[in-house]
């Protein structure tokens, strides 16, 4: 029987591509003996004590509904770690809203934020749902294009350029994936000029920040007249290795909370009491254990650009986050190409940059979260690979 129920589906989501990432994580799932550099997600299991207080929770009966807002004590927490981390205060009351991961914060904040063809200005290559996420808000996403000589950081410059009337909101992510790039400290002060000149809404998406390899982690909302027009976003997947556990907060004026958390309670209602309590304990007593992961990033990391750049795929050292970026052009292959025929020929998995926005075109995402050993089988494979393919 012919299938057509596409025709009720709403405009505005049949245009929505699927994720890039996701469609290579599976065909390599399914394929025996392929390695995955293809998933953002930690090779290490969550450290026990954290693991232990969702246990502990489940056996002392805590099964319910929490607060919209999420646990108080969870709030209280995360204010502490906050102002520690990036050097901004919170109230646990009015200005933090857990939700779950920092994907749901975005979609939260982006539905509580724009109106209608609203404009988004956003870094690309970028995590694959920002774009997306702006249109299901019906809003407009504008991309504002990096490269590979600046590291992948955005510039003041590229972004008053790309700039239009309508922009409302600026979406930034450091470290970013997919590039691991960063901005340092001047060139954000000069985007937080600009931000204040405009009059637009941040949504920082700092996620990676505890995996900063080169210098120190700046939140733009730390920096003058920015707190009170910024939406600070983090959570647990990445650094304390609780990708599961799917559990993330956001940190904004009280008046952005309020709305967000109106969504967050008809959608979501609220995020698992049982992660709740595992946040509460990763905050207070997880620091050493996601420090040591972060030394074991840094070292998979030194590794893989370095093989990269032996391979004759230019591959810059991203300062942060846990993926190398290589430009993949000298095989002649698109990047959509490239990944294709490396994960069916040499069963090694990568996402093309392409997945990531047009200007990821020429390049592949590596995430160096699997092992050490890994990563020398995989850059191994992907050596003969080329030198069989560039004969």
């Amino acid at each position: 029987m012919k299938d057509n129920s596409q025709r009720f589906v709403a405009q505005h989501v049949a245009g929505i591509p699927r994720s890039g990432i996701r469609d290579f994580f599976s065909i390599a799932a399914e394929m025996k003996d392929a390695i995955s550099l293809g998933i953002g997600e930690p090779d290490f299991v969550t450290p026990w004590h954290i693991r232990e207080a969702a246990i502990y929770a489940l056996e002392k009966g805590k099964t319910s509904y929490t607060d919209n807002r999420g646990l108080l004590a969870l709030r209280r927490e995360i204010s502490k770690y906050v102002e520690k981390r990036f050097e901004v205060s919170y109230s646990p009351e009015t200005e933090i809203l857990v939700g779950v991961g920092v994907s749901e914060n975005i979609d939260l904040a982006l539905r509580a934020l724009l109106n209608p063809g609203d404009k988004v200005l956003y870094h690309e290559p970028c995590y694959v749902s920002y774009s997306p996420s702006v249109a299901l808000a019906f809003g407009e996403a504008i991309a504002v294009p990096t490269f590979a000589k600046d590291n992948f950081a955005i510039t003041p410059e590229a972004l008053i350029n790309a700039w239009q009337p309508g922009c409302k909101i600026l979406m930034l992510n450091f470290p970013t994936n997919p590039t691991g790039g960063t901005v340092d400290k001047k060139a954000l002060e000069k985007i937080a000029a600009f931000v204040v000149e405009k009059d637009m809404v941040v949504i920082s998406d700092e996620i990676y920040s505890e995996l900063t390899f080169e210098g120190e982690h700046t939140s733009i909302a730390s920096m003058p007249g920015m707190r009170e027009r910024t939406i600070l976003l983090h959570g647990f997947s990445k650094a304390f290795a609780m990708t599961g556990f799917r559990i993330g907060y956001a940190c904004a004026p009280a008046a952005i909370i309020e709305a967000m958390m109106k969504i967050h309670q008809y959608c979501m209602m609220c995020a698992p009491i049982l992660s709740q309590e595992a946040a509460i304990e990763a905050l207070r007593n997880g620091e050493s254990a996601m420090l040591e992961m972060r030394e074991q990033y840094h070292r998979r990391r030194d590794y893989v650009v370095a093989r990269f750049n032996e391979l004759g795929l230019p591959c810059h050292l991203p300062r942060g986050s846990f993926y190398a970026f290589p430009d993949i052009s000298s095989a002649g292959l698109s990047s959509m190409e490239f990944a294709t025929r490396v994960i069916h020929e040499a069963k090694v998995a990568m996402v093309p940059g392409t997945a990531f926005g047009p200007s990821g075109a020429g390049f592949v995402r590596a995430a160096f979260s699997t092992s050490y050993e890994n990563l020398i089988e995989a850059t191994e494979r992907l050596g003969r690979w080329l030198d069989k393919n560039r004969k």
